[in-house]
């Protein structure tokens, strides 16, 4: 490759790359994986509330080792880890709730982006859960799970 590009300097001419770098040369920023040209939308912050949704957390954090990092900024009222209930191990997120507003952010603020048994973990307010779905004219087909039919248990 030096002899190549010596000889290409004494003559004058252009050396064109061999190998992995000519390959990796000819994409070129019409190559249609590039980043994405649409922005992808974040949904708006959570209203302020006393309950914060906490992830990022190690599977072998506790709910009572999740209290005592955060009852450092607030009272806290309660402390969970979300676990699975097979083996137990956290699901890596879980939710704290203060006593009062200021509480809260002040564990927003004071455990955002913090390690926590060896993980760093992320703070924010929780969001309310979503309705279930009705259950009412989900399911109009007999039989198929629903037993709320007028040919259910008749034949």
């Amino acid at each position: 490759m030096a002899l190549r590009a010596v000889t290409a300097a004494a003559t004058g001419t252009a050396v064109a790359p061999r190998g992995l770098r000519a390959l990796l040369s000819t994409f070129s920023s019409s190559f249609p994986f590039n980043s994405p040209s649409k922005q992808v939308e974040k949904p708006p912050p959570a209203e302020p509330s006393t309950n914060l949704f906490v992830s990022g957390l190690s599977k072998r954090t506790t709910s009572e080792g999740l209290r005592e990092a955060f009852v450092k900024h607030g009272e806290v009222v309660h402390a969970r880890v979300v676990t699975d209930r097979v083996s137990g191990y956290s699901k890596g997120f879980g939710f704290v709730r203060y006593a009062t507003l200021e509480d809260a952010e002040a564990g927003i603020k004071g455990m955002d982006g913090q390690f926590l048994d060896g993980w760093v973990i992320f703070a924010e307010y929780a969001r309310p859960r979503p309705p279930p779905p009705s259950m009412q004219n989900n399911n109009t087909t007999p039989g198929y799970g629903n037993y709320n039919s007028s040919s259910y248990g008749s034949q």
